[in-house]
């Protein structure tokens, strides 16, 4: 077998499953809300500037639009964002928080502690948070290009 083969040797593997832990470690706390993983990304977007294009939003979570179009008619459905045409454009379509979604922000303030603090360990401490963000940035940039 070739060495670059194994399962051990593969990065995709390993930021695959810490994805995929981390996504787990969430659930609890984003259920309470009755929000999934996506949902929750949706609105961090949303919380830190409301009133965003389908296009926007997109793209700042590394999303296609039809993948996030769907996602965005759930959360409407659920009372928790308001989408409606540009005034400007017709074609752009505006996606807003509603009060219900508003008032997750407070109830979700706590969880990126919670699950942080569960993610510490001897090579991942307060102080290396900011180098792994630089690393796994760089890694997004690159194969965004």
């Amino acid at each position: 077998m070739h060495e670059q083969l194994k399962l051990e040797n593969q990065l995709c593997f390993r930021l695959y499953a810490a994805s995929r832990l981390v996504t787990q470690a969430y659930t609890p706390f984003l259920s309470k809300l009755g929000i999934t993983y996506p949902q929750y990304l949706v609105l961090l977007v949303l919380w830190e500037k409301n009133e965003q294009p389908v296009n926007d939003l997109a793209k700042r979570l590394h999303l296609e639009t039809n993948t996030v179009t769907p996602l965005l008619q759930r959360m409407e459905k659920e009372g928790l964002v308001s989408r409606r045409k540009g005034k400007e454009d017709g074609r752009q379509v505006l996606v807003s928080l509603t009060d219900q979604g508003r008032a997750l922000e407070q109830e979700a303030a706590h969880i990126p502690h919670q699950v942080g603090s569960r993610m510490v360990c001897d090579k991942l401490t307060p102080g290396t948070v900011p180098e792994l963000f630089a690393t796994l940035d760089a890694i997004i940039s690159t194969l965004e290009q």
